[in-house]
């Protein structure tokens, strides 16, 4: 007979904090473009890793299917954010935010 195993929800608390922290210090003090968005998508995945978790944990589907929806929204973020990327390497020849700064008025 097989017997399930069954992981604490803390342990799952405890990875989305870290892969959330994770991404907010990359987002923080990384200066490529391409770096921070990878961040930015990794703070998101652990808020999908905790939805799905609570959704799991209380028998509700409607965390997961709030997942789909992030994740949706996720993809499009990355194709916007990759062409507005590609189009300011285009014109300057790096991905540096620090060199945006002298793009201002």
């Amino acid at each position: 007979m097989a017997s399930t195993i069954v992981i604490p929800i803390e342990w799952y608390l405890w990875l989305s904090a870290t892969l959330f922290s994770l991404g907010v210090l990359g987002v923080l003090f990384r200066r490529n473009a391409i770096v921070i968005l990878m961040s930015v998508e990794l703070m998101l995945n652990a808020v999908n890793l905790l939805l799905a978790a609570f959704s799991s944990y209380h028998a509700d589907p409607n965390g997961q299917v709030f997942v789909f929806f992030i994740m949706a929204v996720a993809a499009a973020e990355v194709a916007v954010g990759l062409a507005i990327l590609i189009m300011i390497y285009r014109n300057t020849k790096t991905t540096d935010v620090d060199f945006l700064n002298k793009l201002k008025w």
